[in-house]
């Protein structure tokens, strides 16, 4: 009995009788408005509970070593015909790719402004080749030496043409005079191609280290360790051929479709897709020696949705990239908008990206905002919260109510 005394004095909770109890009708109203607002904040409670939020985080890339970087591109050249094109890439390694037409799509394109596809073709202008000729045929290369691994024969046009530009030369006349180009038809292609535009579009697959790789007019070939480009047919024509380009996407690391960005589902600033900052760009010259250099900041970015950590099933692995750019009149000489600023002279006209890969890595994981024991915590708040208020407010209703009665009954 003593102990129930002493555990009596410390009750917090005092009891009323039933008879001592007055229920109200505001009493009633506040209750029902009580319950209405602790049950709109619970809602709201859980419903903050269960968001996910993507929350970056930036690291060291600790796993870049030895890794493979694709590179995706599909730029309209208005201006510059498919046989002109040509797509070289390049590294701090020392690595060149020259020419490339493996995983990229060279499209025709109708005089601008129609720019309507003609043909897909790749970067050989010639399509008949030699298969008709005599296994035995060697065609001469009109003195020049024979292109490396044609066992001294030079067959075809291009191989007349590889010959002539290790030398210096340029093709006479597109190819008139010589037996491969007339049997190529070289001169009706040239002439046939000469007013369109071309479509470049596909896949890179470069090393994750520092490089370039470069769109530009004529067969690129490397003389006395430089890199330059065969440019008679881009100059010696009729055709006035620009490097006026249209941007249509360019990214780095694996493409995810719309459905398989979370961050684009979410409409989140910086998504995996939807922040490539050069798509889109148009960039028109009324010059032929001209370039356009785009510098690349490439940054590794994962994504990991609720519960997977980085290398599980699940995570999504792609790159973004800030870019600057710069171009200029080769022909050197004041800059038009800038009167004080000088270009140098000199250089090949194309497209360029430089591309630096940065050490850092961001990491968007999804995550969510609130533990379980923070939802507890506010729910007890809420309705301990709500209750307080309630009781307060109709203590000062009833108190209140009283005192208008007792002022008109006195």
């Amino acid at each position: 009995m003593a102990r129930g005394s002493r555990l009596t004095k410390l009750d917090a909770f005092s009891k009323t009788v039933e008879d001592a109890r007055i229920r109200t009708t505001s009493g009633g109203i506040v209750t029902i408005c009580s319950v209405l607002v602790v049950l709109f904040l619970v809602l709201g409670e859980i419903r903050d509970y269960r968001r996910v939020i993507v929350q970056p985080q930036l690291v060291v890339d600790k796993n870049a070593r030895g890794e493979l970087l694709p590179i995706n591109i599909n730029i309209t050249f208005p201006h510059l015909p498919c046989s002109l094109v040509t797509l070289d890439v390049m590294d701090i390694s020392g690595e060149q790719q020259s020419g490339i037409s493996h995983g990229i799509h060279l499209t025709r394109l109708t005089p601008h402004p129609e720019l309507a596809p003609v043909s897909t073709t790749q970067h050989h202008v010639h399509e008949e080749g030699a298969l008709h000729l005599d296994p035995n045929y060697c065609g001469p290369c009109y003195g020049a030496p024979p292109p490396e691994g044609h066992n001294g024969c030079c067959n075809t046009c291009d191989d007349v043409r590889e010959a002539y530009i290790s030398m210096g030369w340029g093709l006479p006349d597109d190819g008139k005079g010589i037996e491969q180009c007339e049997r190529e038809h070289y001169a009706e292609h040239l002439a046939e191609m000469r007013d369109e535009g071309c479509n470049v579009a596909g896949h890179l697959l470069v090393n994750k280290v520092v490089g370039n790789f470069h769109i530009a007019p004529g067969k690129s070939f490397t003389t006395s360790s430089m890199h330059v480009h065969d440019l008679q047919l881009y100059y010696d024509t009729p055709k006035e051929h620009t490097m006026s380009h249209m941007i249509h996407h360019l990214s780095f690391g694996p493409e995810l479709p719309e459905d398989k960005d979370p961050l684009h589902a979410q409409k989140v600033p910086g998504s995996l897709m939807g922040n490539n900052p050069l798509d889109g760009t148009v960039a028109w010259s009324k010059v032929k020696p001209y370039n356009y250099m785009y510098f690349i900041k490439v940054v590794s970015t994962s994504f990991l949705p609720l519960g997977v950590e980085p290398g599980e099933p699940g995570s999504l692995d792609t790159h973004q990239y800030s870019v600057t750019s710069h171009e200029r009149n080769l022909a050197g000489g004041a800059d038009a908008d800038h009167p004080d600023r000088l270009h140098a002279r000199g250089g090949i006209p194309g497209l360029y990206f430089s591309y630096d890969i940065s050490p850092m890595k961001v990491i968007n994981r999804e995550v969510r905002p609130k533990s379980f024991l923070s939802f507890l915590t506010g729910i007890f708040s809420i309705i301990g919260g709500t209750l307080t208020v309630a009781a307060a407010v109709d203590r000062g209703v009833y108190e209140g109510g009283l005192r208008v009665r007792k002022l008109h009954q006195g």
